[in-house]
């Protein structure tokens, strides 16, 4: 793999990362799984090193001059889809999670999608799904963070009722366990928020 072929930006990127995280990357391509056994951590720089390198990776595969290239634009890609392999088993990100859903619907990936909302629901923290909610500006990632959040017991969700970055997200989850899951307790919780506002008011 000569990643001085693979142009300017991806050349700029690489050169960035630590070299644990080259070893990972290079270590994973030779492995053929996501991240390579025991010998690597994983950090939130690690996680911000290898999504700005998907990223240059995916920029230069529309590159007109790599699609003349076979031999190359298969090296990128195959580099690009261990990027995101990692990133997948490893990431709690919203920003990388929007990254990765975006990336698969633009291909039509639909298994993948649904492996991201598997993660999503086991790996990722409630304020973590909200950040997706809150910054993606794709309906359908959108549709997915509520479609989570749903499914997150009520309790959970209470620390972020008051929460200005969040409130409206969580209040928008609360009703919908309330009135299309008939949750007594989201319910509840409504009838107090309500209540409070009157009293506030």
């Amino acid at each position: 793999m000569m990643i001085k072929n693979f142009g300017a930006r991806v050349v700029s990127v690489w050169e960035g990362l630590r070299p644990m995280t080259k070893k990972m990357l290079v270590g994973a391509m030779q492995a053929n799984v996501a991240v390579p056994t025991q010998t690597f951590s994983y950090d939130a720089h690690a996680d911000w090193e290898v999504s700005r390198l998907l990223s240059a990776l995916d920029e230069q595969a529309t590159d007109a001059e790599i699609l003349k290239d076979a031999e190359k634009l298969s090296e990128i890609k195959h580099l690009a889809e261990t990027c995101a392999d990692v990133l997948e088993s490893k990431t709690e990100s919203a920003e990388i999670f929007i990254q990765l859903a975006d990336r698969a619907l633009n291909r039509n990936n639909y298994k993948k999608i649904d492996k991201l909302t598997d993660i999503l629901s086991t790996r990722f923290s409630v304020g973590e799904m909200c950040e997706i909610v809150r910054q993606t500006v794709n309906p359908a990632i959108r549709a997915l963070g509520y479609e989570t959040l749903a499914l997150v017991p009520v309790v959970n969700l209470l620390p972020l009722v008051d929460d200005p970055f969040y409130q409206e997200i969580v209040r928008n989850v609360l009703e919908q366990q309330a009135f299309e899951y008939e949750s007594e307790e989201a319910r509840a919780i409504l009838e107090q928020l309500e209540f409070e506002e009157l009293i506030g008011e």
